[in-house]
């Protein structure tokens, strides 16, 4: 990973395209590493954006470390690492967690690159002298660089707190960054966010495989800016626009709870695992629920598509065809490997039994014999034993179910990967009025998103913090980032303590109050010479 004073910089990125069209780009001659992006057109601007989705993407599906997304969910209240790859192993043995930590690395370096593509996009379309472009499609573009740029943004806010502020493109080596106040940093989100509210289009109609401005479908829109601007008013403690926020998503009308199935029924399921069947997670596929569905091909195919390969499947689903016996099978999820096994508070003691995120097709926890050419044992149950109940027959989420038989060793996730949708929503909404004392009406929201999965009726004497983060797995477990969701709330360390200090394997140790903040990697600090990088306390 290239370090902060030379990750934003603009001849390394490789997603950030010259406008002109012109033969006369082959004549050009770039005599400084930092020469400076210039965009004249609307086609530039596009493919620049193209770009910035590509890298965006590599947040959720990097493949370079199988186990990064282990990263996210392991050493948290949720869940502890199984057939573990090694990235993710300071974060349950978390005296390992320094600052030479290589997921914190990559998480810096990933938003500075995110950040000054951004700057760049943000600059050119903002220059006065730009001509060609009408004044709606300038605020669509600004409106998404600004998006994508408080994003990244927040996920630096709440990883490492205070963090250097950039906002112009860098021209010029650097080495002289300091960490700026989080309140400026906050205010930089605000601002980009409710830019974006403003002036970013609506999605589509149902069904449709554009927004109201044309772009694809998977492209940025005003009511995901008003979803994360919830969340980052959450964690800014401003609690009653964090509601109001919410509650522009919830009552736009464009988006509503699935409480039937949809689509093709020909696949077993119910009205909640209909969101996670393959071909049924985007807008354009009838999904009501979905705000933002990150589109599984390549961004030659479709606009604002991703080209790693993501690990998904092979993180969440069992490793269930090592057994004797087990054939590799789509009705059973496709080949995982079980990089982590959900702990036995969300196995066994975190749902009512008849809450349908808890029925057979949202969550297997056993198996039957499946391999005919042994028919000794075809038909019976797997029985539990010893660490096969860690990675090979671990109960799961099966919202990663999927099976390519053109690919039956699974290296391929062709799945789409649904990053904002309603039942979250709902949830930053009641979390927002349990923080203003609105215990009766945080109740009721929570009961519109419990009863569309059978869930039993709450009362506010039942709403609290703790549960509400409990309401999260029970709607959201394989989906939200588990650790900054606690990073956020600072709950990570009390919860982590008590729900998932025992495990058979890797079993915790030494999480303190520090981890609430990963520490800011020493190769920034140590390139950056002529000012003091500081290092978060205790790191």
């Amino acid at each position: 990973m290239k370090k902060l004073s030379t990750i934003l910089l603009p001849g390394l990125i490789g997603i950030l395209l010259t406008a002109s069209c012109s033969k006369s780009f082959l004549d050009e001659k770039v005599y400084s590493s930092y020469a400076p992006t210039t965009l004249k057109d609307a086609l530039g601007f596009e493919a620049s954006l193209v770009g910035m989705y590509n890298h965006f993407s590599q947040f959720h599906t990097t493949s370079d470390r199988q186990g990064w997304l282990n990263v996210w969910q392991t050493g948290t209240d949720i869940a502890y690492a199984a057939q573990q790859e090694g990235i993710e192993v300071p974060y349950y043995n978390y005296p390992l967690l320094v600052s030479t930590d290589a997921a914190a690395s990559f998480t810096w370096s990933w938003a500075y690159r995110m950040i000054n593509n951004a700057n760049i996009i943000i600059k050119n379309i903002e220059d006065p002298a730009l001509s060609g472009i009408s004044e709606e499609n300038k605020g669509f573009i600004n409106g998404e660089a600004r998006f994508l740029r408080a994003y990244a943004y927040n996920v630096l806010a709440t990883c490492f707190g205070r963090v250097p502020l950039v906002t112009e493109p860098l021209t010029a080596p650097k080495t002289d960054f300091t960490r700026a106040p989080l309140d400026e940093v906050n205010a930089l989100i605000e601002a980009d966010l409710i830019y974006a509210g403003t002036n970013l289009p609506n999605p589509g109609g149902l069904g449709a495989t554009t927004n109201s401005a044309g772009k694809p479908a998977g492209r940025a829109h005003k009511y995901m800016a008003m979803h994360l601007l919830s969340e980052a008013y959450l964690r800014m403690d401003k609690n009653e626009l964090a509601e109001q926020q919410a509650e522009a998503v919830i009552s736009s009308g464009l988006f509503s709870l699935n409480t039937a199935r949809f689509g093709s029924t020909t696949q077993p399921g119910d009205a909640f695992s209909d969101l996670f069947i393959y071909g049924k997670q985007r807008r354009a596929q009838q999904n009501r629920e979905v705000l933002w569905t990150l589109e599984m091909e390549h961004p030659a195919s479709v606009v604002g598509g991703i080209t790693n390969s993501p690990q998904h499947r092979r993180v969440w689903t069992a490793a269930y065809y090592q057994i004797t016996g087990m054939k590799l099978a789509d009705s059973l999820g496709g080949r995982g490997l079980a990089r982590l096994r959900l702990n036995d508070w969300v196995v066994y003691n975190l749902y009512e039994e008849q809450d349908m995120r808890n029925s057979s097709f949202n969550f297997r926890r056993r198996y039957t014999y499946n391999d005919p050419a042994r028919p000794a044992t075809f038909g019976q149950p797997v029985p539990y034993a010893g660490f096969d109940t860690i990675f090979r027959v671990a109960p799961h989420t099966t919202k990663w179910f999927q099976f390519d038989p053109k690919d039956e060793f699974g290296f391929a996730m062709i799945k789409d990967i649904i990053l904002m949708r309603l039942g979250e929503t709902y949830l930053l909404k009641a979390e927002a009025q349990f923080k203003q004392g609105k215990l009766e009406e945080a109740a009721t929201t929570l009961n519109l998103l419990r009863a569309r999965s059978n869930a039993s009726a709450i009362t506010a004497a039942d709403v609290d913090l703790d549960f509400i983060l409990d309401e999260r797995v029970r709607e959201l477990v394989g989906e939200e980032n588990r650790r900054m969701t606690l990073m956020r709330t600072k709950t990570l360390v009390e919860r982590t303590r008590r729900l998932n200090a025992v495990s058979p394997i890797n079993q915790l140790v030494g999480i303190e109050d520090k981890h609430l903040l990963l520490p800011i990697p020493q190769a920034e600090i140590n390139l950056n010479k002529d000012a003091v990088l500081e290092q978060n306390t205790g790191y």
